[in-house]
């Protein structure tokens, strides 16, 4: 069973950082749909946002919001996910959901095309399929050719995370410091509680009694269920870096059989989703401002690891786009593979 060749579209969190990315992704791609309905909450109803030459009224998200609507793909947070993405598939409605809310259910598929399509050759419709963590999308979509290749056997992660993974909210307060710096005035601290321009701080999810914060945890546990392998040892430190869009990360890897630094470079310029930007006499490598708006994970500093035996270690480091691979992009091509 599959959806229409041409579904009923609602969007939920339409106004927000992620939301706003998913009509033009749509459009790039070419993405056949009836209707479209943009949703969110009451204080942004009635705004409106273009889209294929047409000027669409945001609505206000309510529990009869999905009536004939084929494919919901939401965006607003793991509370609001977590009420109504049940309601829409008790209404028949199959959710893509980019919340945290649903990543670790058994039931439900947590899917990066690239990577494991297959798991969704049960899911049977309607249902709830869900996005990984964005820093996760990024990684992965670097390390899985690799994985694949020798198997990794250790992983250790350090993630410089953009404002754009916190929301438009985050990123606004980001440019208006950076105004404030340039004409002199004191930062406005409203919704970060701090300076963030020219800084950089532990990422700002809650943290556990063991050290670890909860976006680390979720790398951990969705890596896991994306290979269906829970034995690789993974090690993650993430960090918020004063950049407006893209996240980055040093990964370094130890593998279980042996990879050389340029096998893997051939490996990873044939992967599907993967530009490798690795010029060493021009000192030229993954950048976020490169990143930002592109569809492909920029992989590079692509190298032996010296401290561990020859071919068993790999230092590589990525950037990618937290709102597009890493969340609307990732999103549209589950909902391509429900199409096909």
């Amino acid at each position: 069973m599959s959806l229409p060749d041409n579904p009923n579209i609602a969007i939920v969190g339409a106004t927000g950082a992620v939301g706003r990315e998913f009509l033009p992704i749509l459009r790039e791609r070419g993405f056949s749909h009836g209707s479209l309905r943009l949703l969110a909450s009451s204080r942004s109803a009635g705004s409106t946002i273009e889209h294929d030459g047409n000027s669409h009224t945001v609505q206000e998200l309510t529990p009869s919001s999905f009536e004939g609507i084929d494919l919901a793909l939401f965006s607003a947070g793991a509370s609001i996910s977590k009420e109504y993405a049940p309601i829409a598939v008790k209404q028949g409605t199959t959710v893509i959901d980019n919340s945290s809310c649903f990543r670790m259910d058994e039931n439900v598929p947590l899917i990066v095309p690239e990577i494991n399509r297959k798991a969704l050759d049960n899911f049977s419709l309607p249902g709830i399929v869900a996005v990984p963590n964005c820093s996760a999308i990024v990684a992965l979509m670097a390390i899985t050719p690799l994985h694949r290749a020798v198997g990794v056997e250790r992983m250790v992660i350090s993630t410089y995370q953009a404002a754009s993974g916190a929301g438009a909210a985050w990123m606004a307060e980001l440019e208006q410091q950076a105004h404030d710096f340039a004409e002199g005035r004191p930062y406005t601290t409203k919704v970060l509680g701090r300076q963030y321009l020219f800084n950089l701080f532990s990422h700002n999810s809650p943290m556990g009694s063991d050290g670890s914060n909860e976006e680390e945890r979720k790398i951990i546990q969705e890596t896991h269920k994306i290979w269906a392998d829970d034995s690789v040892r993974i090690s993650v430190t993430c960090i918020r870096v004063a950049v407006l869009r893209a996240h980055c990360a040093s990964i370094n890897l130890t593998f279980r059989g042996k990879l050389e630094e340029d096998k893997a470079r051939e490996i990873l310029q044939s992967a599907p989703g993967v530009k490798v930007v690795d010029d060493r006499e021009a000192n030229k490598f993954p950048e976020p401002i490169d990143a930002a708006g592109q569809d492909d994970i920029l992989v590079g500093r692509i190298r032996n690891d010296n401290s561990q035996p020859a071919g068993k270690g790999l230092n590589l480091f990525v950037a990618g786009d937290q709102l597009r691979k890493g969340a609307a992009l990732n999103a549209v091509q589950i909902a391509e593979c429900l199409v096909a």
